[in-house]
């Protein structure tokens, strides 16, 4: 399949190893992009939400980009997220982010405020001042702002973004950024929706399972995209018990045990993130393990 823009196709949401004393492996992380871009994926999407953004230092930060760019083959995309309280913080990691050569960037509306329009507008013309192509995130769970199909279309008129990973899971809304913003890419963003949104017409997936099972969630992918319905929905049916993580505040944890269990290192999570429930984590094993019994890579 072949791909017309760094943002399409699989793009990976990858997960941030810790040694244990919680230090970032950054030599473990390097490995694991390029392992990801061997397996036949698209891109990665460092800083996001499953490689917990928010509780690494400045520098951290920094060198996460670094070293997913230094890592990455060539055609192998590196879009970080630069998600951020406020615009001007945001422009900064954009900035860095140029710097470090990545092909674009995600943002999300401010954090943690529950920006009215004008300031939606206001953060993202802001950091596409910097330059690079911007893919908007719209996570109203988290985010409490939800950027409807009327607001993406201002934004993409206004040559703001390029695409939208979509998270809201609701794959009707595919159908009318479509009609409202032609050209306007749609990415799948939650793991549990993806062959909604492929049959939609999304131009690509940014996926957190393929942290575990990158060959398997590419196949998925590609039968989705093809629209080979019966060999898809098989796929899915075996993999949406894990998939369904992805939407839940513990998609970080049951990843990164099913990495674990699947031989990749997941390794434990930064405070405020715990370990699993005993009944959260058996739930997760069990649905790893019938993955793996099926052959899952």
């Amino acid at each position: 399949m072949v791909r017309a823009k760094s943002w399409h196709g699989v793009l990976v949401a990858n997960a941030l190893p810790y040694h244990a004393d919680l230090s970032v492996d950054f030599d473990r992380y390097a490995e694991h992009v390029a392992w990801l871009a061997a397996s036949g994926l698209d891109g990665i999407t460092p800083n996001g939400s499953l490689g917990e953004y928010q509780v690494l230092t400045p520098q951290e930060r920094t060198r996460v980009v670094e070293t997913a760019v230094a890592a990455a083959p060539a055609g192998f995309s590196v879009i970080p997220g630069v998600a951020a309280y406020g615009a001007r913080e945001a422009a900064g990691w954009a900035e860095a982010a140029a710097k470090a050569g990545a092909d674009a960037v995600m943002l999300l509306p401010p954090n943690s405020y529950r920006a009215d329009e004008r300031a939606v507008l206001d953060h993202y013309r802001a950091v596409a001042a910097v330059g690079l192509p911007i893919v908007a995130y719209n996570n109203p769970i988290d985010t409490k702002v939800d950027l409807v199909p009327a607001l993406l279309a201002r934004l993409f008129d206004e040559g703001l973004i390029v695409a939208v990973k979509e998270f809201t899971g609701d794959p009707r809304r595919a159908y009318e950024i479509a009609e409202l913003a032609p050209g306007l890419d749609v990415l799948i963003g939650s793991d549990d929706s993806v062959l909604e949104f492929a049959v939609a017409g999304a131009k690509g997936w940014v996926s957190c399972f393929t942290n575990v099972f990158p060959r398997t969630c590419a196949e998925l992918y590609r039968a989705c995209m093809a629209l080979e319905l019966d060999p898809a929905r098989e796929l899915y049916r075996l993999l949406h018990p894990l998939l369904r993580w992805d939407a839940r505040s513990e998609f970080v944890q049951a990843i990164k045990l099913s990495m674990d269990m699947a031989g990749r290192y997941g390794g434990p999570c930064r405070p405020p993130r715990l370990a699993l429930t005993p009944e959260h984590e058996a739930a997760v094993r069990h649905a790893t393990q019938q993955a793996l019994d099926r052959g899952c890579t």
